[in-house]
C-alpha cells in the first residue's frame, strides 16, 4: 500500500538511510538526495507529497529550500529536520519562523522511528484534508 511519496534532502547519509529504513516498510515511496540542488531536480521531474529537508546544508539551507518549494510546489508538505536541539530558544524561534513560511512541522535529530512516522502521518493527513 503506497501511502505517498517522500523526498528526503539531507547531506548526512545516515539520515537518508534511516528515513528510508523507517518509512519504506510503513508503505511510503522514499527518494533521497544529499543536496538541495539535486532535490529540486527530482521535484521538477516527478510528483512528491512530502519533503523532509535538513535545516543546515552546505549548498542551500533548508529555509531557502522551504521558500522555493512553497512558491513552485505549494501543495507539497515540508518538514524541517534540525540537529540544533541544544539551543531551545533558537529552536522555538526557528520553529515559529518555519511554520510562518509554510512548513508543516520540524523534527529534531536524532529522531526515533515513532517520532518520524507520527509527524509524516500527520503531514499526509493534513495534505489530504486540504485537497
Amino acid at each position: 500500500m503506497n501511502k505517498g511519496k517522500v523526498l528526503v534532502i539531507d547531506d548526512e547519509e545516515i539520515v537518508r538511510v534511516s528515513c528510508h529504513r523507517i518509512l519504506a516498510p510503513e508503505g511510503y515511496d522514499v527518494k533521497s538526495t544529499e543536496s538541495a540542488s539535486e532535490g529540486f531536480g527530482i521535484l521538477e521531474k516527478e510528483p512528491v507529497d512530502l519533503v523532509l529537508v535538513d535545516l543546515k546544508m552546505p549548498d542551500i539551507d533548508g529555509i531557502e529550500v522551504l521558500k522555493r518549494i512553497k512558491v513552485q510546489w505549494p501543495d507539497i508538505e515540508v518538514i524541517m529536520i534540525t540537529g540544533y536541539h541544544a539551543i531551545t530558544t533558537a529552536i522555538t524561534s526557528a520553529a515559529e519562523a518555519i511554520r510562518n513560511l509554510g512548513a508543516f512541522d520540524y523534527i529534531e535529530k536524532p529522531f526515533t522511528p515513532d517520532a518520524i512516522i507520527e509527524v509524516i502521518a500527520g503531514a499526509m493527513q493534513h495534505k489530504k484534508a486540504k485537497s
